[in-house]
Formats: structure tokens, C-alpha cells, sequence
């Protein structure tokens, strides 16, 4: 499942995530990514639905616990603060993100024209939502939250949100070095999923 924030220029994405890491240990948690949304050609009449189509994203926070490590629900919060092409930038730690995560959110929300700025791009497409994003944060915020890792998600309820990414979850179970490591129980819906497609 995928909620999406659409301003005029950017759109911010929210959603559940589960992955496997490459030392086979599992993270779940909520996924705040934004992008910049492109523009469309109007197509039909008033009435007639528009895209939205989500191009380049720009920014990604992974609020994340690790399974193993249930006392500590946010063990594994990191962000990418910037993109180059698809590709997220390394994983970035901060003491903040993990002391209040979802004031730490709140916080890029707020200040969208830095969080613009600080992944490379001309601030300017964030200036004409800013006030916007700035209204809706406690909103996007309350959503994160309620995909966030201290949220008593099982297997089953993770690869019901998270079953559109079947193919990545494959993927990063390929990159674990000791396969007797992988958790093949927790993760066979994915790979169930990912024959079917």
C-alpha cells in the first residue's frame, strides 16, 4: 500500500516497508520518500481524471526497527538525503532521527526548502508548496506513523502492505552471503509472490 501527498511540484510518498539486509536480518517500518511530480498534458474535458505520475525522487527517510531487535523499534531509522538517478545515496545515521523519528520528520517536512536544497536540487519547485507541506506534515506525519515500526505488524500484515515489492524483497535475499542466514520462513510469501510475476 502507497499513500500519496501530491502538492503542485512534489508529491510525498508513504507506505510499509520490509527488507532483508545483506547479514540477513529483517527491518520493517515506514518509508517517507518525496519526488517531484511531472507535469502532465490536460487530457479530456473538466471532469476527466488526470495522471499523477511521481518522477524523480529526491529524498527518502526509512524509519525502520529490526526484528531481532523489537526493544529498540527504531534501530535501523536512517535516511538517503539525496538521489542520484534511482539510486538512493548511502544510508545517513543521525542521534536526532532516532531520539524523536517523527519529530525528526516533521522537521524536513517543515523545512522543505532545505530538505530540497540539501539533496542538490534548485529549491525553487519546493518554495511554491511550502506552505502547503507545511499544513499538511502533521497529517503525512500521523500516516508514517501509523506504518511505523512500533506498530504490532506480523509477517502476514507486512506482505499484505508490502507485496508490490515482492521483487526487491527477492533481490535483496539473493545478496545474503550466508544463505543459511536467510529467515526463509518470514520471507516465503515475497518469494512466493515473485515466482508469480
Amino acid at each position: 500500500m502507497l499513500v500519496t501527498f501530491s502538492f503542485t511540484r512534489i508529491a510525498i510518498t508513504v507506505r510499509r516497508w520490509f527488507e532483508v539486509g545483506p547479514d540477513a536480518t529483517m527491518e520493517a517500518g515506514a518509508r517517507i520518500e518525496l519526488g517531484l511530480l511531472q507535469p502532465q498534458l490536460h487530457r479530456g474535458s473538466e471532469s476527466a481524471a488526470q495522471p499523477l505520475v511521481v518522477g524523480e525522487t529526491f529524498w527518502r527517510a526509512d524509519l525502520f526497527g529490526r526484528l531481532d531487535l523489537p526493544d529498540r523499534p527504531y534501530a535501523a531509522a536512517h535516511f538517503h538525503p539525496r538521489f542520484d538517478g534511482p539510486e538512493p545515496s548511502d544510508r545517513v545515521w543521525s542521534d536526532a532521527l532516532t531520539a524523536d523519528p517523527w519529530g525528526w520528520l516533521a522537521d524536513r517536512l517543515t523545512g522543505i526548502e532545505q530538505t530540497v536544497a540539501d539533496a542538490g536540487l534548485d529549491p525553487a519547485p519546493a518554495r511554491a508548496d511550502a506552505d502547503a507541506i507545511r499544513a499538511a506534515a502533521g497529517r503525512i506525519v500521523a500516516t508514517a506513523r501509523d506504518l511505523g515500526p512500533e506498530q504490532p505488524f506480523t509477517r502476514d500484515d507486512d506482505f499484505r502492505l508490502t507485496r508490490d515489492a515482492a521483487l526487491r524483497v527477492r533481490m535483496l535475499v539473493e545478496r545474503v552471503e550466508d544463505r543459511s542466514a536467510v529467515p526463509w520462513d518470514h520471507v516465503r510469501p515475497w518469494l512466493d509472490e515473485a515466482d508469480r510475476s
